[in-house]
């Protein structure tokens, strides 16, 4: 009786350890998260000449292919925001996204990368509060889980 106990909990422990293993590899890893940030900081780099100041930080996090991401940020009355959005350039995986106010009515507007990899949103709030930052992948690119960022500049 000892014995299949233990057989069993051996067999559900090395179960476990597979499953982990499998999901570990499903996900993107630090290159891929490294390569997203330096995809959005390049983006931000071409509207610092236009005046905007970026914060020194970039968010960043897995994008799951069916399911998307949204980010709520305090944006501020009075300041028009960039926020750059961005994937590993060549992952092949296209992205698109929108500000959205509470009401979930897209503000602002987009201006998307030619290869689909990152979009830039301008939006100039008429009121503090949260807004949410909506990204998914697009339909027209690879579909694939890849690892995204987001850097927000403002003037």
């Amino acid at each position: 009786m000892n014995f299949l106990r233990h057989a069993k909990s051996n067999v559900c422990l090395c179960l476990l350890a597979a499953s982990f293993c499998l999901v570990a590899n499903l996900n993107a890893g630090p290159a891929d998260e490294k390569e997203a940030e330096a995809a959005a900081l390049a983006l931000a780099a071409d509207q610092e000449s236009a005046g905007f100041m970026f914060r020194a930080e970039a968010w960043s996090s897995d994008l799951p292919q069916g399911l998307g991401k949204a980010v709520r940020m305090q944006l501020f009355k009075g300041n028009e925001y960039c926020i750059g959005v961005a994937v590993p350039r060549k992952s092949g995986v296209r992205i698109t996204g929108a500000v959205l106010d509470l009401e979930a009515k897209p503000l602002g507007e987009i201006q998307p990368v030619l290869d689909g990899w990152g979009f830039l949103l301008f939006f100039k709030p008429k009121k503090t509060g949260v807004y949410m930052i909506t990204l998914h992948v697009d339909e027209k690119g690879k579909q694939a889980d890849t690892s995204c960022a987001i850097i927000t500049g403002y003037r």
